[in-house]
């Protein structure tokens, strides 16, 4: 949990915006990239498969028992990717007890007549502001395990209206979408 909580943040805490202290909608934040890669090699034995990007750079890959369809794959197909980040600030309102820190994932299979997957994981935590330095500009809070974490913030702006002693929730989700195409 700690790499997950420094890494949850870096991230967040470069966003914390006036929105969210004034009471108004959750601050959110997506981002996504997508991409090809070819399966060059599969070795069934050791469950490890080696894709070629489009910059024709090559690595190989364990893949988990958890692939129910690692035979299906064959030398040739196309591996498309998509992978999708968001975050989700909230400002907690005074006397609203927090929940507490989760990290949960999840491998959901696809139907399709080829392996596909999403993978999915989401950490969840509230923070308490513990200072600010608006000069900076700068935020510092306390997170759920007691540490004192400060970051800067990109935009100045974005510390009108957050004081010390408010909570922010925070969540982040992380998920890698995976599906096969067959070579032509």
């Amino acid at each position: 949990m700690r790499t997950n909580t420094a890494a949850i943040f870096t991230l967040a805490l470069c966003f914390v915006a006036a929105t969210a202290a004034s009471g108004q909608e959750p601050i959110v934040k997506t981002a996504s990239v997508s991409g090809t890669a070819t399966i060059q090699a599969i070795d069934s034995t050791a469950r490890t498969i080696t894709l070629r990007n489009q910059a024709g750079e090559e690595d190989t890959y364990a893949v988990g028992p958890e692939v129910k369809r690692f035979n299906e794959m064959k030398v040739g197909d196309t591996v498309k990717m998509t992978y999708m980040e968001s975050l989700v600030l909230q400002i907690r309102k005074p006397g609203d007890k927090p929940g507490p820190a989760t990290a949960q994932g999840r491998v959901t299979p696809g139907t399709g007549a080829l392996p596909s997957a999403t993978v999915a994981v989401q950490d969840k935590m509230t923070v308490t502001v513990k200072a600010i330095d608006p000069n900076l500009p700068s935020i510092t809070v306390t997170t759920p395990d007691s540490r004192t974490v400060t970051r800067k913030v990109e935009n100045k702006k974005n510390l009108e209206g957050v004081k010390v002693g408010d909570q922010i929730d925070i969540t982040y989700t992380r998920s890698l979408l995976t599906a096969i195409e067959r070579a032509k």
